[in-house]
């Protein structure tokens, strides 16, 4: 008997359906099939982050009757396991002729040549779509446990996690469904926000922790049930520490991925105000027993207690501000949320020179409202892990609010005012059960 052929086919599989089936079972006819499996990280690069774990897509792939073995593939790029495996052929649906992936497949076609190697090209199977699951299962919705463990996730496979504020059902839903081309890369948001200003704000109340818990994880609520994506709380203070732990729990119980506190004590006043009003910040050794109380609290291990430092908006200094954030990490912080309200990045960046000197390293998150010329990128090579847009959704809504409410006055009538709305067609669609 002659040696069967060594067929390789590189796949994702978060959303196993007939055409992965079929490339798989022709793959089958031509030999034994070793299917190189996109890490989290691989994928995560050019678009979402599976729904799956790699763990739990191995297994389901393992287990297909035209499966040989499984591997790893950790990039985009399969040169890498082909020039490891030396496969006799490679098996791909003939979707990637064009667009992205286009130059991906010359690189198989390139490297298989050196060995006298080829690919075999199976035409897609129609009726068939990877968006519209995807799509489905957003509508279907997820389970707190899942939500909750999706930022670790996402901090574990991507360089750096992209945060924007949500203080409203209708707010979440764009949060949730924005995605834009980028360089030839889907991008779209990894998480929410939920913030205490514009959460307070939309309220029309102070950001001075007027609205209170309860009534901020109502909101909360309605935001999970209609979104799937994670969400950070702005858990302000923390409030009183025997108050705390209550608040850990009641998030851990909905699906919050965490919670970030300030060290800051007295009743709440913006940031952004800085100097210009009375703030008193915490001791360390008092806010470090707020970040334990809230670590014992916790009952998963997913979720995050991280720590927000005001040292900068308050003028206390660098120095102060590491010193605080060795401290809080010591304490137990998932993380550190380092603040500025300077125009420019430098003392974020700074900070995080001398983060990446910590004997203990935890994910840096920084909101760049005030500096908000830098890039994700550059933020991402200083070490930043998590930037949050705090208030963008809320900053946007208001002025057009206001410019409507306006023109109606001035004109006696709508019409005018048409130009600056939405159609109700495009109202109707922002919510998928309208056009069911």
């Amino acid at each position: 008997m002659s040696e069967r052929a060594r067929v390789y086919v590189g796949m994702s599989a978060d959303l196993v359906h007939p055409g992965h089936i079929n490339v798989l079972q022709q793959a089958a006819e031509l030999g034994d099939v070793t299917v190189g499996l996109l890490t989290d990280q691989a994928i995560a690069s050019y678009k979402r982050l599976p729904h799956m774990t790699f763990e739990q897509r191995k297994t389901v792939i393992e287990n297909l009757k035209a499966v040989s073995s499984v591997v790893a593939q950790d990039t985009l790029d399969y040169v890498p396991n082909l020039e490891k495996i030396r496969p006799d052929i490679v098996v791909h649906g003939d979707d990637w002729r064009t667009g992205v992936q286009q130059q991906t497949r010359q690189r198989v076609i390139d490297t298989l040549s050196g060995w006298g190697g080829r690919l075999v090209e199976v035409p897609y199977t129609e009726g068939i779509s990877s968006t519209q699951l995807n799509t489905s299962l957003k509508q279907i919705g997820t389970t707190p446990n899942v939500r909750l463990s999706r930022l670790g996730r996402l901090l574990a496979n991507k360089p750096i996690v992209r945060v924007m504020e949500a203080h409203s059902g209708l707010s979440s839903l764009v949060v949730e469904s924005t995605v834009v081309e980028r360089g030839g890369r889907k991008v779209e948001f990894d998480a929410m926000w939920s913030s205490s200003l514009t959460d307070s704000t939309s309220r029309g109340k102070p950001d001075i922790e007027a609205v209170d818990i309860s009534s901020r994880l109502q909101m909360v609520n309605e935001i999970f049930e209609v979104t799937t994506k994670p969400l950070i709380f702005d858990g302000d203070t923390g409030g009183k520490p025997e108050h705390f732990p209550f608040t850990v729990r009641s998030l851990e119980r909905l699906g919050v991925s965490a919670v970030i506190i300030e060290d800051k004590e007295g009743l709440k006043r913006n940031s952004l105000f800085g100097t210009d009003v009375s703030q008193t910040q915490s001791s360390i050794d008092d806010f470090s027993a707020r970040i334990q109380i809230g670590k014992q609290a916790q009952i998963t291990d997913d979720f995050m207690v991280i720590a927000r430092i005001e040292s900068l908006i308050l003028e206390a200094g660098m120095q102060d501000a590491v010193e605080r954030a060795e401290a809080y990490i010591d304490a137990g912080a998932d993380a550190i949320m380092i603040h500025s309200r300077q125009k420019s990045p430098d003392e974020v960046l700074e900070f995080c020179d001398h983060a990446s000197r910590f004997s203990k390293q935890v994910p840096i998150v920084a909101v760049p409202t005030s500096y908000n010329e830098i890039t994700e990128e550059r933020l991402a090579d200083a070490g930043v892990r998590v930037v949050i847009y705090a208030n963008h959704m809320l900053r946007a809504s208001y002025p057009q609010m206001q410019r409507v409410a306006q023109t109606i006055l001035e004109h006696g009538r709508s019409f005018e005012a048409e130009s600056m709305l939405a159609s109700i067609a495009d109202v109707l669609q922002i919510v998928p059960e309208n056009m069911g």
